[in-house]
């Protein structure tokens, strides 16, 4: 595995280095102070990604046993956000077995991973709210459950086409048409294991916080390279693009309460008891006063895309389901995100209206066919929480990338060197790079992945 990242958190005075936090007592998950390592000098440069003899297997919160993974976590510098940092990254080497040995899966793994084993790489980016319990829980164990999502279906990935049945017999003499018919491939057997790992991991955070009396919830960015393909699964507003010499590709889409309007007006409208009486499913350019009453004005229902006028109401005076706009909207008048893991305890404020129902934690998956593409040196993916894109677009990030990549060709280290610049340019010191007076001061994590070693990796298992 070889990508660049970074991350740190800004105050205005620039970044503060905090003392080692001590662990909580009622923390599920151990914190651990991570090691920097540095990727070795052959390859592209990986500043925090782990050379192989200095990783141990990491311990599963939820089974307490080793994780079958290469696994690297690298340190953020804490500020006044939280006690630890809200933003969590994992990244490593997926190890897939090909058949089930049932009890062994209790036994201890070795990190490395046999030929018979179908291998990939991993990255993933969680941004917390609410506290960092459910970030760490993310990245620890996020991975384990897209490994046994994988396993699940590793026979239907590896065959020419995915068979109707795994155990090889076609029980009707129409399973083979189905699958054909549908158009059925190897990549939908990894986007529905993404989709199953997410919503996996969504109950084992429930659970431990649940048990250890903790609140909190997460964003999941996740890229996968599998098989000459990089899939990426976002469930937030975090984002991917994928940069080439004459190309900025989005790979991933922000969700909010204001772009899941109608799946969240939908489901307010089927099951009117989540809002207590105390919301409006409606839409109005802005919540109505009293002198709105019985004036004609401007809505929008779950199956509107357009919009029509309505007689002003009573009921439409409660505070609406979705308010505000842009970065600024709120579901139910708390949450700036509609889709990510946890938050099963997260209620209205002075209200016992439950969040959750209306969070997803099923990703968006978008698939990349890297084999397709003719691969230069500097074709790159950039990974980055919502910090970094507050005050980057996609073009200017790109813009970064190719004017940093070419003339740093012979530093080993040059993707993290870039993932660190991507970062510093938020502070606004760079002139030309942000609009005037934008400076970011969220946390911001960074991931740079070149995807020219992917494609020279993806020839063989």
């Amino acid at each position: 595995m070889s990508a660049g990242w970074f991350r740190r958190r800004f105050l205005p005075g620039g970044p503060l280095p905090a003392p080692r936090p001590p662990r909580p007592r009622s923390s599920p998950v151990p914190y651990r102070r991570p090691r920097f390592l540095r990727g070795s000098g052959s390859g592209p440069g990986t500043a925090d990604a782990p050379r192989r003899p200095d990783v141990r297997p990491v311990r599963s919160p939820a089974r307490g046993r080793a994780l079958p993974w290469n696994a690297g976590y690298a340190e953020i510098i804490n500020a006044e956000k939280s006690e630890f940092n809200e933003d969590q990254a994992a990244c490593g080497q997926l190890c897939i077995r090909r058949c089930e040995f049932g009890a062994e899966e209790d036994q201890e793994w070795l990190t490395s991973c046999p030929e018979e084993f179908l291998t990939g790489h991993y990255w993933a980016l969680f941004d917390g709210h609410g506290g960092p319990a459910a970030a760490i829980l993310a990245a620890n164990t996020l991975h384990s459950c897209l490994r046994r999502q994988l396993e699940a279906v590793v026979e239907g990935m590896v065959a020419t086409q995915p068979p109707m049945h795994l155990s090889g017999h076609s029980i009707c003499p129409s399973d083979p048409q189905f699958v054909e018919e549908k158009g059925i491939r190897a990549e939908d057997l990894v986007i529905g294991a993404l989709e199953s790992a997410f919503q996996e991991c969504d109950e084992v955070i429930g659970r431990e916080l649940e048990a250890s009396g903790q609140v909190g919830g997460c964003t999941a960015l996740v890229a996968v390279s599998l098989q000459g393909k990089l899939y990426v699964a976002n469930a937030g507003d975090s984002r991917a693009i994928l940069v080439r010499k004459d190309e900025v590709r989005p790979l991933s889409s922000e969700f909010t309460p204001e772009t899941e309007r109608q799946r969240i007006q939908q489901l307010a409208f089927v099951y009117p008891e989540l809002l207590a009486g105390e919301f409006t499913r409606l839409e109005f350019p802005r919540r109505l006063k009293g002198d709105d009453l019985g004036q004609k004005v401007l809505f929008r229902d779950h199956h509107m895309r357009g919009w029509s006028y309505k007689c002003v109401e009573k009921s439409d005076l409660k505070y609406p389901l979705i308010h505000g706009q842009g970065r600024q909207a709120r579901l139910l008048g708390t949450l700036a995100v509609s889709r990510g893991l946890g938050d099963h305890q997260l209620k209205v404020l002075d209200t016992n209206i439950q969040l959750k129902p209306f969070l997803l934690s099923v990703p968006q998956v978008t698939v990349l066919d890297v084999d397709q593409l003719e691969l230069q040196e500097e074709d790159v993916v950039v990974m980055a929480t919502d910090g970094l894109w507050d005050v980057l677009s996609n073009e200017q990030v790109a813009r970064l990338v190719r004017s940093f990549l070419p003339g740093n060709r012979e530093d080993p280290h040059r993707f993290s060197e870039l993932a660190q610049m991507l970062i510093h340019s938020t502070q606004g010191k760079d002139d030309g790079l942000t609009e005037e007076g934008q400076v970011s001061y969220d946390d911001i994590s960074v991931f740079v992945i070149p995807l020219h070693s992917q494609g020279q990796r993806s020839s063989g298992h």
